[in-house]
């Protein structure tokens, strides 16, 4: 068989981990390929700019291409689009499967590659991608996001994250881990399929106190974590950690522990065979429709459609 044909397009001004993370993946799964005596070639990783001329990235680091983007010609394995540039759409009609890295979603949107589909880009961007273009359905949420055979990623570092599921989807699973490891990356990082985690989300507290309590709740969310026991916990009366914690956190405690127990939740969902009761329980929802509540309220499917969407090929055991 021959090598799988990836095509990088870039742009002027692109980010330079957009092209060189996806590079970086696709090249360590072909080194774990040969030196396992694999008869699979893996990928020929091909970079492209308008003119073939050197980019320039937003940091100053220059990149050299292979082709010049106008005389790419189907069939393609993967198109993997980091930029605004022409010319997307008639190659990923000659291409098995489409990609974006970060703001490269506006792009396949203006083909209309993502009408009435599923993506993502940039957290940054996520508004202004769903006010451009309407018949896309953005989720501001994920690393990436899987719609048939086009998936959008967030910015910069997700493009290695979506480039590792790539890779396992065409090599299985060690292929990808061991991927993961040489570059000295999680597989699937701990923040799970979100852009942030919770703690990452809301602000940190300024005050020792409160940064303990907030790690704190992030290991424990099956605990009892209503003001009064977090009050109790942190030396303060309920209402001056109220007030503490929203001036500091930038959320009131309450809202704080949704998130993180509902970040506690997505992970099992991903993760584990778990069932929605032992989850809710764990992860101290106390009853599955509460959970169930908490999961629309804040991500607008139920816990059973995110699990269809998001979990692992291989799930762990609860």
């Amino acid at each position: 068989m021959p090598p799988r044909r990836v095509v990088i397009v870039c742009f002027p001004g692109v980010q330079s981990l957009d092209v060189c993370g996806p590079l970086e993946v696709f090249a360590g799964a072909t080194r774990w390929l040969r030196e396992g005596g694999s008869g699979d070639p893996g990928y020929r990783v091909v970079i492209a700019a308008r003119g073939a001329v050197p980019v320039r990235s937003s940091s100053g680091l220059q990149v050299v291409p292979d082709a010049d983007l106008d005389t790419i010609r189907g069939p393609l394995d993967t198109l993997v689009v980091a930029g605004v540039v022409r010319r997307v759409g008639a190659l990923a009609r000659h291409s098995r499967r489409v990609t974006s890295v970060c703001t490269g979603a506006f792009v396949l949107a203006a083909t209309g590659l993502l009408d009435g589909r599923r993506a993502t880009t940039h957290w940054s961007a996520c508004e202004a991608l769903a006010r451009r273009h309407p018949r896309v359905r953005v989720e501001p949420d994920p690393i990436f996001v899987r719609d048939g055979d086009v998936l959008t990623s967030a910015g910069v570092t997700a493009g290695i994250d979506l480039s590792l599921a790539l890779v396992e989807d065409d090599l299985g699973h060690e292929a990808a881990l061991t991927v993961a490891r040489w570059l000295v990356l999680f597989l699937r990082r701990p923040g799970n399929q979100a852009q942030f985690s919770a703690q990452l989300a809301a602000q940190t507290a300024e005050r020792d106190g409160l940064r303990d309590l907030q790690r704190w709740i992030a290991a424990n969310p099956g605990d009892d974590l209503r003001v009064e026991a977090l009050a109790a916990r942190a030396a303060m009366s309920p209402r001056h950690l109220a007030r503490t914690f929203l001036r500091e956190v930038g959320t009131t405690p309450a809202r704080y522990v949704d998130r993180v127990r509902i970040e506690a939740a997505r992970w099992r969902l991903e993760e584990t065979d778990a069932t929605a009761e032992s989850i809710a329980t764990g992860c101290g929802f106390g009853t599955a429709e509460t959970m169930r509540r908490s999961f629309l309220r804040a991500l607008g499917v139920s816990p059973s459609e995110y699990r269809r969407r998001f979990r692992t090929a291989t799930p762990r055991g609860a």
